[in-house]
């Protein structure tokens, strides 16, 4: 295999089973050390416990599959870190060996000529390479190696935290705290010893403000664009935890503009929603657009959103009109007058319109539906027979709840017999404004990436395309 040069998201095959992945950075006076570590993941993207964190302080796991072979300062100036694997030692349940660093006293901005190299344990030879560009983070999932189709790959990925090592480790459900304990003398050019972290307590983690900018992003105010950007990168990471990084998707927002829900459009509930999942088609989306959607007695588009219209957008279309104002009061362009649609629920005809707006216009990618809704649902057998129906096409179905109501077969699709696939997704929060990002979005994208894979080999999508990370 030639030597390739990987850019952020891209992903190679390995040709061997037995690497080192080689962390490489040049020591500059007054800039921070920096150590290699590593992270064994199961299927549901979690470590099995602290024994799968591989760092300065447990150099080994118990398999002997993955070590952490220290650190070496070369006469010129460069210093690198050694983590090895060996597939072929890995447990059955181990799919994925997360290669991380984390900085001793800075920030990532301050480290120069920073490399991940693959090599060929036997070999030495240079299989991959990805360099690094650093700022705020104090620790970066650098790239990973996994298991897919039989073939043993490697994915650069760049994904950065401010909290250090301990709070990237907190993430994938190792547990630790920051100790005062006695650390072993570092090679030259290690830096000086400080408190390190040990595989015990609990650290807060969150990740860095360091994903892609989509077009326009950099033109909306600072504050919506840090959210936005956080967002981003924990959607990236509730995919990441189900191997599912860089997957691309159509998504579709349905929100329910009855009479119920007026109390949630008054106080900022549902603006708040719209703002979220414009992080997950800003992730997702090629271009980051949002179709969108609302429905009471009767179902009506609204305009396309994009994440650079986010503010105008929600102060445009995420309202209810008064039914009692019987044409009073003027709507901008654009507006739909929401009195037009209604006061009571019907979501079987907003599920047929955008069914066939997907038949209609459709898309290379799966389209992920994001249909929120406080309840009162009585058509159950209509529901029934539109998701049924709509088991054959290319569009996975997440509802949530805002809050405690009667969501009659929604809350039971999941169990319902007879589906070739499990098209559908549900849950209900008390108060989605108290459930933070990781949570809601580990939660909406838990069956999303499953289904995705059950589809591509049913055959109701085709074959993944290149630009999806496989």
């Amino acid at each position: 295999m030639n030597d390739i040069s990987l850019g952020k998201g891209a992903n190679c095959v390995v040709p061997v089973t037995a690497v080192h992945a080689v962390l490489r950075w040049k020591a500059v006076p007054g800039a921070p050390d920096v150590d290699a570590t590593a992270l064994l993941l199961t299927a549901d993207g979690t470590a099995r416990g602290d024994g799968d964190f591989v760092f300065y302080n447990q150099p080994r796991h118990a398999s002997g599959a993955v070590a952490h072979r220290g650190k070496r300062a070369g006469a010129d100036g460069l210093v690198t870190d050694v983590i090895a694997v060996d597939r072929d030692g890995l447990e059955a349940d181990v799919e994925r060996v997360v290669l991380c660093a984390a900085t001793d006293g800075g920030t990532f901005g301050e480290v120069s000529g920073l490399t991940l190299e693959l090599l060929d344990a036997a070999t030495g030879a240079r299989l991959a390479r990805y360099e690094m560009a650093g700022g705020p983070e104090t620790a970066l999932i650098c790239g990973e190696l996994y298991v897919r189709d039989g073939r043993w790959k490697f994915r650069a990925v760049g994904q950065g935290y401010d909290t250090g090592l301990a709070g990237l480790a907190t993430d994938f459900g190792v547990v630790v705290e920051e100790e005062d304990v006695p650390v072993p003398a570092q090679p030259a050019g290690s830096g000086s010893a400080s408190s390190r972290p040990t595989a015990s307590g609990l650290a807060a983690s969150r990740p860095a403000a360091s994903g892609p900018v989509a077009s326009g992003e950099e033109r909306l105010p600072v504050e919506l664009r840090e959210r936005l950007a956080l967002r981003k990168e924990q959607v990236s990471i509730s995919l990441r935890k189900r191997g599912a990084d860089g997957l691309r998707a159509r998504v579709v927002l349905v929100l329910d503009a009855s009479g119920s829900m007026s109390e949630l459009y008054d106080d900022g509930v549902v603006a708040g929603v719209v703002e979220r999942m414009a992080a997950v088609a800003a992730q997702l989306d090629d271009d980051g657009t949002m179709e969108a959607w609302v429905f009471a007695d009767r179902p009506a588009r609204l305009p396309d959103l994009r994440p650079a219209d986010l503010p105008e957008w929600i102060s445009l279309h995420v309202r209810l009109d008064d039914p009692w104002e019987h044409g009073q009061g003027e709507r901008r362009a654009g507006q739909i007058d929401m009195r037009r649609i209604g006061w009571g629920n019907n979501e079987p005809s907003v599920i047929a319109k955008v069914r066939k707006e997907v038949r209609t216009d459709p898309s290379a990618d799966p389209t992920l539906v994001l249909f929120f809704s406080d309840g009162g649902v009585y058509e159950d057998e209509r529901i029934e027979r539109q998701l049924r129906a709509a088991v054959q096409e290319p569009v996975f179905w997440q509802f949530v709840g805002l809050g405690r109501a009667d969501y009659g077969v929604l809350e039971r699709f999941d169990t319902l017999p007879n589906r070739s696939l499990d098209n559908v997704g549900f849950f209900a929060v008390d108060d989605i404004t108290a459930v933070s990002d990781r949570e809601l979005y580990d939660r909406l994208l838990s069956q999303f990436p499953g289904w995705v894979a059950a589809a591509r080999r049913a055959g109701v999508l085709g074959p993944e395309a290149s630009r999806t990370a496989p």
